[in-house]
């Protein structure tokens, strides 16, 4: 049981409603956030109806333009986004599914003013109206509403995509729109489609900026705009009805070429048994740089080559994508497919291809995280000098991993990150560099012999030599 001055519900509920009240007043006062919760609450126990009308206030109040917000008070307005999106959910969806669908999509709305006035390079706030977005799809269902009015609904909303707050909406909402509201919102589009392209007199045209081959204007955005909107949302439809050549029909021959889009062709395709036509439609993409991995065409390739039947073929595209990029997860979808006994033998040739290849920092990670870390020891210990003491990334996990049975090894993949941050005075990883020399320290106890490396006094001094008057490093050390 928890400790009474502990903040629990139980032992809040003893200090009766009067008190809670009270401090909630306390609480509240100059705090906008806290109150329009309280108030939240309070609708909601009126009834769906108070807590709806309080809903739409507030998407109201957030609609409207206003002074660009800060990362200060960014915080603020993710806060009340979620709180406003939660209220619809908890408050009126049980009660009133179709005004909380309508409110929902009012919800939604509100991306196109939020994004003009915040910056989101984290992606919490588009997270926010992802999540409204899939609350649609319930609502939808939830409501039972008319196929027709949600096709109408899901096209205005596609329309006003700007943000990419409708992204993926076709899909989320398939099941509600039916056969009969999906083919309504392909007319649609296809209507808009047909509409000609408004043209405009080079002295009304406004510049909105410049690229290498000219002026960029703002009439060519809107349309290149308009194209990728129908040609997304019928793809996203030709999905929804299993209808693939619908989807091909949305790429010119010339697109067809890039091995992206070919992929995604030929998968659907080999998933509609048309494996042949798979095949060709990947084998006929023009390839990239040869040191490029395109995993999404490999694996379309792959794919096809399974379904026809090919599986030896498929195996050797596997083993082929393993020995030119390393690629870990082809390498195990190839053994998992060999008989017993013969995986033991192909995976002992794989990790002898691995030990050799070219590119060490990749080849360390492979084996460290295999994991075969005999492999990875002997090869930091073969090759320590080619360490890249920048790749934090790589060697951090590493080091980790190996601590345990290779100390040495583990001391050198240590050594190269506090050299590399000392030698370039990265400052910001001083405080990382101490903490591995400090793990050196740690690991020099398990050491027996150094061989031709640096025992750890004899590095520590060197390093002290070189960077003694780095105090903001030493610091860190005692």
């Amino acid at each position: 049981m928890a400790p009474k001055n502990t903040l629990t519900p139980q032992n809040l509920q003893a200090l009766g409603a009067e008190r809670l009240a009270e401090l909630l007043m306390e609480i509240s006062s100059g705090d906008a956030a806290v109150k329009r919760r309280l108030r939240l609450a309070l609708a909601g126990a009126r009834g769906p109806s108070d807590a709806a009308r309080e809903i739409r206030k507030r998407l109201a109040s957030i609609s409207r333009p206003s002074a660009f917000i800060d990362w200060q008070k960014r915080r603020a307005l993710v806060d009340d986004l979620e709180t406003q999106r939660r209220a619809i959910v908890d408050h009126v969806e049980p009660a009133d599914p179709k005004e909380a669908l309508d409110l929902m999509w009012s919800f939604t709305g509100l991306a196109a003013s939020v994004f003009a006035r915040c910056d989101d390079s984290s992606g919490t706030i588009i997270g926010i109206f992802h999540r409204g977005a899939k609350d649609l799809a319930r609502l939808a269902e939830t409501a039972r509403c008319d196929a027709m009015e949600l096709a109408d609904r899901t096209y205005q909303a596609l329309l006003a995509n700007d943000y990419g707050q409708y992204d993926h909406l076709i899909a989320t909402l398939s099941g509600s729109l039916g056969s009969a509201g999906l083919a309504h919102l392909k007319q649609h589009l296809i209507s808009l489609s047909n509409e000609p392209i408004k043209r405009i007199e080079d002295h009304e045209r406004r510049k909105i900026g410049w690229s290498a081959s000219g002026p960029i204007f703002e009439d060519e955005i809107q349309n290149r705009h308009r194209a990728s909107v129908i040609r997304f949302a019928l793809s996203d439809i030709a999905d929804a009805q299993g209808d693939v050549d619908a989807f091909v029909a949305q790429y010119d021959k010339r697109a067809t070429k890039f091995p992206k889009i070919a992929a995604e062709i030929s998968r659907r395709l080999t998933a509609a048994g048309r494996a042949d036509e798979a095949l060709q439609m990947v084998e006929a993409a023009e390839r990239g740089r040869a040191d490029r991995p395109e995993f999404e065409w490999e694996d379309a390739r792959i794919a096809a080559l399974e379904a026809l039947g090919r599986s030896e073929d498929a195996q050797a595209a596997r083993w082929s994508c393993f020995e030119r990029f390393l690629s870990e997860r082809h390498l195990r979808e190839h053994l998992k497919r060999l008989p017993d006994f013969d995986d033991i033998e192909a995976e002992t040739r794989a990790l002898d291809i691995v030990e050799s290849h070219a590119n060490f920092q990749q080849a360390l990670w492979f084996l460290a995280s295999w994991p075969a870390l005999d492999r990875a020891a002997k090869l930091v210990l073969q090759r320590s000098q080619d360490l890249d003491g920048d790749r934090y990334e790589i060697l951090t996990p590493v080091a980790g991993a190996l601590a345990g049975k290779h100390a040495l090894a583990a001391t050198l993949a240590l050594r190269a990150m506090i050299e590399f941050a000392l030698d370039q005075s990265r400052t910001s990883r001083y405080k990382h560099a101490a903490r591995h020399l400090l793990e050196c320290a740690g690991l020099a106890a398990n050491i027996g012999d150094f061989g031709k490396h640096e025992t750890h006094q004899a590095f520590v001094a060197r390093i002290h030599g070189k960077h003694g008057k780095k105090t903001s490093f030493w610091s860190n050390t005692a």
